[in-house]
């Protein structure tokens, strides 16, 4: 069984956003291309309180039930199955979906007997590279869908740096039209 993770797609990391990864908002439509060929499509947020330590990192964003913490609207978040919320206390970072609070992913997928996680969203140098290490330490089988992600390079390279780092752990980069139907 595979599953589609959608990582951090929120209007804090798109366009006008105040912590907006450069083009974020391409990744929405190919994302949305890809959500008929899953069974099993979650997504995580960045949920974050008002207080809190990543703030000493990162501009304010994502604080819990907000505009800037919302999905992108062109996002197809209603195939979305569930949404897995991290950062939501004021000493976590929560860059991993499987640091999320309100549900455990590794269990969930577990249930759902996932075997191979696609891995698409923002940021390729943060939340979706820590998304994609951690998903590969609990065993399954971590596909990175390249054209459907984006990252921060708030230093020039990261964004290399983060694709080989996953590729040196085994996970495996994909362009959206290699991804097999259900």
């Amino acid at each position: 069984m595979k599953a589609l993770l959608i990582v951090d797609v929120q209007n804090d990391f798109c366009p006008g956003g105040t912590l907006a990864v450069p083009d974020g908002e391409k990744v929405v439509p190919v994302i949305n291309s890809l959500m008929d060929r899953f069974s099993v499509i979650i997504a995580s947020k960045d949920w974050h309180p008002k207080s809190s330590k990543h703030f000493l990192k990162w501009p304010v964003h994502c604080l819990q039930d907000t505009y800037g913490a919302a999905f992108y609207p062109q996002l197809d978040d209603e195939k979305i199955q569930f949404v897995f919320l991290k950062g939501t206390e004021g000493e976590d970072d929560g860059y991993s979906a499987f640091e999320a609070t309100n549900n455990d992913l590794e269990s969930f997928l577990k249930a759902k007997q996932v075997d191979d996680l696609y891995v698409c969203g923002l940021a390729t140098d943060y939340c979706v590279l820590a998304s994609a290490l951690d998903a590969k330490k609990k065993g399954f089988h971590v596909l990175v869908i390249e054209d459907a992600v984006r990252g921060v390079e708030v230093t020039k390279g990261d964004v290399e740096r983060a694709k080989e780092e996953m590729k040196h752990k085994g996970i495996v980069f994909i362009h959206s039209n290699e991804v097999p139907l259900e």
